[in-house]
């Protein structure tokens, strides 16, 4: 058995012509780089979530204690935003009265696209106690599409992380493309 003896190197500029060429052939059969931009593009979106908290009524207590030091949602990546120029996802907590519906949805159409809406607490899935009165918005998915419902009256801060990674979840699955 003798031994074999490497190529000759090939010049700078002509290795990376080979690899070039290597990378422009995989992109051209497989699409391979689409694929894995939309991946990096949804772990960015799971991993920066804004969200602008419309708390309503007494849910939004439970929301404030999600991002308290206990729960700590900083750690999801998860930062309030004061204006919903900055933000990406609504949570809604609390009862959504007919009065307070038309600023709920000019605040959901200021946000831009991608937007997500959180539904926290019963009030807020489908009026709650106080369904069948004549001021309540029997649900928020009335007046915006939502995309997480997270239940309770009133849902505990636990709850609320839970729904954050089933939004996140939902992300992931969801293409760039496709939305």
């Amino acid at each position: 058995m003798g031994i074999e003896q490497p190529l000759a190197p090939l010049p700078p500029g002509a290795q990376q012509d080979v690899v070039l060429g290597q990378v422009t052939d995989t992109l051209k059969e497989r699409g391979f780089v689409v694929a894995n931009l939309d991946k990096v593009v949804n772990w960015a979106r799971t991993g920066s979530l804004w969200p602008m908290t419309f708390g309503l009524a007494c849910c939004a207590v439970e929301m404030i204690h999600a991002y308290m030091s206990r729960y700590d949602l900083d750690r999801f990546g998860v930062v309030p935003r004061p204006s919903p120029r900055q933000s990406d996802v609504i949570i809604v907590a609390g009862t959504l009265t007919n009065k307070m519906a038309p600023a709920f949805r000019k605040v959901y159409d200021q946000m831009a696209e991608p937007r997500y809406v959180i539904s926290m607490g019963s009030c807020a899935n489908g009026g709650g106690y106080y369904h069948y009165s004549y001021s309540v918005v029997r649900g928020c998915d009335r007046v915006v599409p939502v995309d997480i419902y997270v239940p309770g009256c009133p849902p505990t801060a636990e709850a609320l992380i839970y729904g954050v990674l089933q939004l996140q979840k939902k992300i992931r699955r969801t293409g760039t493309i496709l939305r």
